[in-house]
């Protein structure tokens, strides 16, 4: 049997922010990377997936943001 090979992933952080979420944003990237697999990154959390508002990551794009406080992505609530 053959198994379905991950083309595309999108993630967001969501919630109230703590102290890594830069550093796991910047792991998903990087292991997307290094498989060949297109990352994109859900701007705002949950509200940001309801408009549509994604951007294309890579490893250039989360250099330097391991000791940024906060998240790269932003979060918001949703209604």
């Amino acid at each position: 049997m053959k198994k379905n090979k991950i083309k595309k992933v999108g993630f967001l952080t969501s919630g109230g922010d703590s102290p890594g979420m830069n550093a796991a944003i910047r792991s998903v990237v990087r292991s997307c990377s290094y498989h060949n697999v297109d990352c994109f990154g859900i701007q705002q959390g949950f509200q940001g997936l309801i408009n549509d508002d994604m951007v294309q990551m890579n490893a250039r794009s989360v250099n330097n943001i391991i000791n940024k406080g906060g998240t790269i992505l932003k979060s918001a609530r949703s209604l």
